[in-house]
């Protein structure tokens, strides 16, 4: 009786193996409402974007052209800029109490500027590119162009986690510029239109936002490149969204499908 249950149990473990694995269900897709519409800089090749205490904050790339600036929302202008160095193209930014920090794409240097003057306070390395960075009230979690998201101390930056991105079981590559929203991670993927809202505990998914469609074929030719930049308002709780070289910024609601 023994042997022939341990048969049983063999032919059972045997039968398990050769089992496919259920694949997880991919994310469902949802679209954007345009709410307001900003005008927003044409010559600005956006990397990060942030809004605190009712100040927009931009971050923008390209190699003698980086900078981070403030911006006045309502009509587009510049209040305020500090333009990098031209060895350095200008990656994603984030809002740390009175400290700005950025990172750089390839040269694995970050500048953190004081908030209020934009006076360079002082410099972090990183292993890898830079490409978005967010805080989710503990932790900094830093975006490379993988699809690895790297959690790293606020205060030091040093490494103290990471963890894949999926779409189901598929790996999402190109994650972009990175903003905590309501316990949620959205990130740009490069270089689509879709924004990825991820669970920053797994990993996965959990929906998308479509944003196809928010400028028209005529800025399009006139060189609007891809959409990045994700900015919330934590206080009126808004969503803003604009792209590189993008002649407007949009606040967006998210819809999903009926």
């Amino acid at each position: 009786m023994k042997n022939h249950l341990n048969s049983i149990s063999v032919m059972i473990l045997a039968a398990m193996l050769i089992l496919p694995a259920v694949a997880r269900a991919m994310a469902p897709v949802n679209t954007c409402k345009v709410i307001n519409t900003y005008p927003h800089d044409s010559e600005a090749f956006t990397q990060g974007l942030a809004f605190i205490d009712g100040q927009l904050f931009e971050s923008t790339g390209r190699y003698d052209h980086s900078s981070v600036r403030l911006v006045n929302l309502a009509d587009g202008t510049i209040k305020q800029i500090r333009l990098q160095e031209g060895s350095y193209f200008g990656e994603g930014i984030v809002v740390l109490d009175s400290r700005i920090l950025q990172l750089t794409w390839r040269s694995r240097m970050g500048f953190i500027y004081d908030r209020d003057n934009f006076e360079l306070l002082s410099t972090f390395s990183y292993s890898g590119e830079g490409w978005g960075i967010a805080f989710d009230g503990e932790r900094l979690i830093m975006s490379d162009g993988t699809s690895t998201l790297r959690f790293l101390n606020a205060s030091n930056g040093s490494q103290i986690g990471s963890i894949l991105v999926r779409d189901g079981d598929d790996l999402v590559k190109g994650l972009n510029e990175l903003e905590y929203i309501d316990g949620e991670l959205w990130a740009n993927v490069w270089p689509h239109s879709r924004i990825a809202r991820i669970d920053p505990i797994t990993g996965q998914v959990r929906s998308w936002v479509d944003c196809t469609g928010l400028l028209t074929v005529e800025e399009i030719k006139a060189g609007a490149k891809v959409l990045n930049g994700i900015a919330w308002d934590s206080a009126e709780n808004r969503i803003f969204v604009t792209g590189k070289l993008w002649p407007r910024l949009f606040e967006i609601e998210v819809v999903s499908p009926k």
